[in-house]
């Protein structure tokens, strides 16, 4: 499930993975039964029936065109929840007025992520996992952001924490992201994080220059045998506990960032502030010859 689907790209994409293991006509069906997505918004969600489509689901009824958050919380019942969910909710928006009440009081915000994030939780039956998007903002907020964590953690392993570089969502948004992998039914014992390098060369993603699947390589190849390493650190339960379950925790291996001799930074500083201050005159003076051409033709 996608509970904001969008156009369908983490749905085809599954739909892609899973296929590569059907065998049977009967095992295609299961995978057309097991897809299920909801968008709001019109377009968004006529392009996703279309996309399905595309990939070879012939009647993509299980796609809503619906705000998964007007239904209320606890609405759902057994025989809505799934084994996987797999979304990137939109982060830095509010809902209208009212969704809000839709969930317990102790986790009443507008804030759409953080929203999501509660709803996921409750969707996944025992044992299902789930992978969100989700900006720094949730990591390190507080309020009714740390009572979401806090239950995060304690109904869900929180098994790991990608955090993706700058850039990885442009032109769209520029907020920094991360990857939180998790699965329901046991509690976090202990967090692992990996911090995901720009490639050499590469100081940022854009639209034609876009993050690819295969930069994900290395931490596949980590996630089989995890170790601590200049990109991976681990922190326990207790430790984010003690620290209002703030997840946003900066790579611990990564040299400090060098401010450098006061002297010497104010040395590279002048010439810039020189620079600034010849245009500002520039333009100063371009200014007073207008304004005195147009009072020379007024006379």
């Amino acid at each position: 499930m996608d509970p904001e689907c969008g156009t369908g790209g983490f749905l085809t994409n599954t739909i892609e993975h899973v296929r590569r293991q059907v065998k049977s006509i009967e095992d295609e069906q299961v995978l057309q039964n097991s897809i299920k997505g909801i968008e709001k918004k019109q377009l968004p969600y006529f392009l996703c029936v279309t996309n399905l489509m595309l990939h070879g689901i012939d009647t993509p009824t299980q796609i809503s065109h619906d705000n998964t958050l007007s239904r209320p919380y606890r609405d759902y019942q057994p025989e809505d929840r799934v084994d996987v969910i797999v979304t990137n909710p939109p982060f830095g928006g509010m809902e209208k007025d009212g969704i809000e009440k839709n969930f317990p009081s102790s986790y009443s915000t507008r804030e759409t992520a953080d929203l999501f994030l509660v709803l996921i939780v409750h969707l996944l039956r025992e044992g299902g996992r789930g992978a969100i998007v989700l900006p720094d903002g949730t990591l390190f907020g507080e309020g009714v952001k740390t009572r979401i964590k806090e239950k995060l953690l304690t109904e869900c392993n929180l098994h790991t924490i990608v955090r993706l570089p700058n850039g990885v969502f442009n032109p769209y948004t520029s907020i920094k992201t991360n990857l939180l992998f998790f699965t329901k039914g046991k509690a976090t014992k202990e967090v692992w994080y990996y911090e995901h390098p720009y490639l050499p060369g590469v100081k940022s993603y854009n639209k034609t220059k876009p993050i690819r699947i295969e930069e994900f390589d290395a931490e596949k190849a980590w996630g089989t045998n995890r170790a601590e390493s200049e990109r991976a650190w681990r922190i326990s339960f207790d430790d984010i506990a003690a620290n209002n379950f703030n997840l946003d925790i900066k790579n611990p291996h990564a040299p400090d960032e060098a401010h450098g001799d006061f002297d010497e930074l104010i040395g590279e500083h002048e010439p810039i502030l020189r620079s600034l201050a010849e245009t500002r005159d520039k333009l100063k003076n371009e200014l007073m010859k207008a304004l005195q051409a147009t009072a020379g033709r007024q006379s």
